[in-house]
């Protein structure tokens, strides 16, 4: 596909964003890996005036495997719900953090929220992960002060507010998450 819409271009006909889209997952092989380079095509035929070159550009991505997002493929990391255990003032919540990719979290802040048993929201709160090891796994715990384990119905990872490596600001954080839980409280993003 790649190639002939390389020499689509050479003979100077119309490309559109549909065969971009469809060059830049030429090889993919994953859903990740898939999104990255559609996205990248994407960029590549709006920042270029012509999109014919943009689509030798996207073209030659597709074929050499490269893509700028792929650097976010080392990010994977699993949050699991290990376990609730009721204290005195309210409950304690035990996480196992994996953090299986090479990449160091100096900050990864998550915005959770926690639903009452019958789905309705009980209340939001900013939970940070960090520091995380590369190839580590870290128990991470924190209290839920006025809220009784058996008011607990699911947790909902919203959104990360803030995630950090030891060499800057890190996109994409969220997408290189994976969740599980090994309670009857679960888990989602």
């Amino acid at each position: 596909m790649a190639r002939c819409l390389i020499r689509q271009i050479k003979e100077r006909k119309r490309v559109s964003r549909g065969q971009i889209d469809r060059a830049a997952t030429d090889g993919c092989k994953g859903r990740r890996q898939l999104a990255h380079r559609i996205d990248h095509a994407r960029a590549l035929y709006g920042r270029f005036k012509s999109p014919k070159l943009a689509m030798l550009v996207a073209a030659a991505v597709s074929l050499l495997g490269f893509s700028a997002a792929q650097a976010d493929d080392s990010i994977s990391v699993t949050v699991e719900l290990n376990k609730l255990e009721t204290q005195d003032s309210g409950c304690r919540v035990y996480t196992v953090v994996d953090n299986a990719g090479a990449t160091t979290f100096d900050v990864m802040k998550l915005d959770l929220v926690l639903f009452q048993p019958d789905g309705v929201i009980g209340r939001r709160i900013a939970v940070d992960l960090a520091p995380l090891k590369p190839s580590k796994k870290t128990v991470k715990l924190f209290d839920l002060d006025g809220t009784a384990c058996d008011t607990i119905g699911s947790f909902l990872i919203n959104d990360v507010v803030e995630c950090k490596s030891d060499k800057g600001p890190v996109e994409q954080c969220l997408a290189g998450i994976t969740v599980k839980s090994l309670t009857k409280v679960q888990l989602s993003k």
